[in-house]
């Protein structure tokens, strides 16, 4: 079983009401990470870290703008509200994302251009903290995105594999994390 300490911080990607089965943008099973997620942020991490994708209406990623998604995660709609199972109890940080019109973020690190940066990075280090699980949605974008540009920014980086679900099937993403040299596990290595 691996050890958990105070410099272990637990990102928690996007689990909004628009991923969820009914949601705008629904991700296969998503609803199925929540119980995972609320076991492992029980667990002795130092900080535990939520995103919300938090989009203006008129974001460069819907449809009707020339992007590749449905409307999603509007700013202040009920499908961007984090799902409502999801245990907040231990969550330091609730961080926003993808609120320029003109830019997506599909990391909780730095929007896709690479222009401008979340300021996670340095919350985290300002924390203490030296290793990030990552868990939420979707594996295949968000989520590994995120575990990238942890891994570039210093921190040793691990998914918890169960605590994540993709948009398409999740053995792509995990082999692409794998050659990333990103470890995956599963929660019950962290006794959750």
């Amino acid at each position: 079983m691996m050890k958990l300490s105070s410099h272990d911080a637990l990102l928690v990607v996007d689990v909004q009401n628009d991923f969820l089965p009914g949601g705008a943008l629904p991700v296969g099973e998503g609803d199925a990470v929540i119980p995972v997620i609320n076991r492992l942020s029980a667990l002795p991490f130092g900080t535990v870290v939520a995103t919300q994708d938090w989009h203006p209406p008129t974001h460069c990623s819907f449809r009707e703008q020339g992007g590749q998604w449905p409307t999603h995660c509007v700013a202040g709609t009920t499908g961007a509200e984090l799902a409502s199972g999801l245990d907040q109890r231990h969550v330091a940080l609730i961080l926003r994302k993808g609120l320029s019109p003109s830019a997506d973020s599909y990391s909780a690190f730095r929007d896709n251009s690479g222009a401008a940066t979340t300021g996670l990075e340095g919350w985290l280090r300002a924390m203490g903290m030296a290793r990030v699980f990552v868990t939420g949605l979707a594996l295949d974008v968000c989520v590994t995105e995120t575990a990238r540009d942890a891994q570039k920014a210093g921190f040793a980086t691990l998914v918890v594999e169960d605590a994540c679900r993709g948009i398409a099937s999740g053995a792509d993403a995990t082999k692409e994390l794998r050659k990333a040299g990103i470890p995956l596990l599963l929660s019950a290595e962290l006794g959750a």
